[in-house]
């Protein structure tokens, strides 16, 4: 009881308020695929089910990960095991050049991000005050993310990529680093991220499309033309619940990489404001817990993962505007996918124990 009482809950209420939205709609985005025929898909709640199944063991992840002091991850030994199944994933999928394992159904790199983000705070928690010396700070930090990067992106996975290197800079700044530091970072690292995008074939194309999808709005800019269609469809209140038409025109992607869309389409303009209104608070909540960590190594570690997702749901909606080119991620909590949903589950419950600590201080402090 004493733990519970400890633990912010708030961040807790919102992300089960995401997850149980996301299992709504997905029923919303998938009910219609058995009608489509779509052979593997048993009956009009088959992913709705699926996804309550991962979001049990997510919680299940969660509730454990709350239980763990997070200072255990900072110890030598621990921190050296968690890079080592880090890499050892990310080489794996690096050399099949799949972003799947297990013939499709885990994707490693939900659960090597989670080792990723504890490795970087670990390590820019040990550097400390030397974070601004060039042969201490960036050079190494730049050495670290381009292994881990560079087996992201040869999977190829290019929108975690560009997750993965926006999240560690937030950390690398929270962490200590000067104005010029982080000047080479966003240099040298958007440079980067934009040769690969044009070396990438896939990635190429979508850039080619982005500005006009509509000169080819049967092929190339199909999935976006279907998803602009679906934001304009919903107006202010949308068109009512399970009634998207879009749905029916977007393949296999309405309950994951274009669920926003769908809610856009069926709630309006209001309800996807909400959607993100939902997402601020929770990356208000996060931010707040990261401020009042009670050491350097809470506050950087809660600000990757609070990052994490803060950046990947506002590239989840900047692609459904067209707002960027199409990179294939999926919104926080809310798509349908398991590895996803297991991580980001586990992810708050670091961000709970974390918390944990931020209570503790206050109570210290009589606030």
């Amino acid at each position: 009881m004493p733990r519970m009482a400890r633990t912010d809950w708030g961040i807790a209420v919102l992300t089960l308020a995401l997850v149980l939205i996301g299992l709504v709609m997905i029923y919303s985005a998938s009910y219609s695929f058995p009608l489509l025929g779509w052979q593997d898909v048993t009956g009009p709640a088959y992913f709705f089910k699926r996804q309550m199944g991962f979001a049990a063991l997510g919680l299940a992840g969660m509730l454990f990960a709350w239980r763990i002091d997070y200072h255990f991850y900072r110890q030598r030994t621990v921190a050296l095991v968690i890079l080592g199944f880090t890499l050892l994933l990310l080489i794996v999928t690096a050399l099949l050049r799949s972003r799947w394992l297990l013939g499709g159904s885990v994707q490693p790199f939900e659960f090597a991000k989670i080792g990723a983000i504890i490795y970087i705070a670990v390590w820019l928690d040990s550097v400390g005050q030397n974070i601004r010396k060039l042969t201490f700070g960036l050079v190494p930090f730049a050495l670290l993310l381009g292994v881990i990067a560079g087996l992201v992106v040869a999977q190829p996975d290019f929108s975690s990529t560009t997750l993965l290197v926006a999240t560690a800079t937030a950390m690398f700044f929270v962490a200590g680093a000067d104005s010029k530091q982080l000047l080479i970072t966003f240099g040298v690292g958007g440079s980067a991220l934009l040769g690969v995008a044009n070396v990438v074939p896939y990635m190429r194309k979508r850039i080619a499309i982005w500005p006009d999808p509509l000169r080819d709005p049967l092929d190339k800019g199909f999935q976006t033309v279907q998803g602009l269609v679906a934001l304009n469809r919903g107006g202010w209140f949308g068109v009512g619940f399970t009634r998207s038409l879009q749905k029916l025109h977007l393949g296999r992607v309405p309950h994951t990489d274009y669920i926003f869309a769908i809610i856009a389409e069926e709630f309006g303009f209001i309800g996807a404001l909400a959607i993100i209104a939902l997402y601020a608070l929770w990356v208000w909540r996060g931010f707040r817990i990261a401020r009042s960590a009670g050491d350097s190594f809470g506050r950087i570690l809660a600000v990757g993962l609070v990052s994490w997702v803060a950046f990947q749901a506002a590239l989840n909606v900047a692609v459904m505007t067209n707002s960027v080119p199409v990179t294939g991620t999926v919104l926080p909590f809310v798509s349908y996918g398991g590895s996803s949903l297991i991580s980001l589950l586990t992810m708050v419950g670091i961000l709970l124990n974390i918390s944990r600590a931020d209570h503790h201080r206050r109570q210290e402090r009589g606030l």
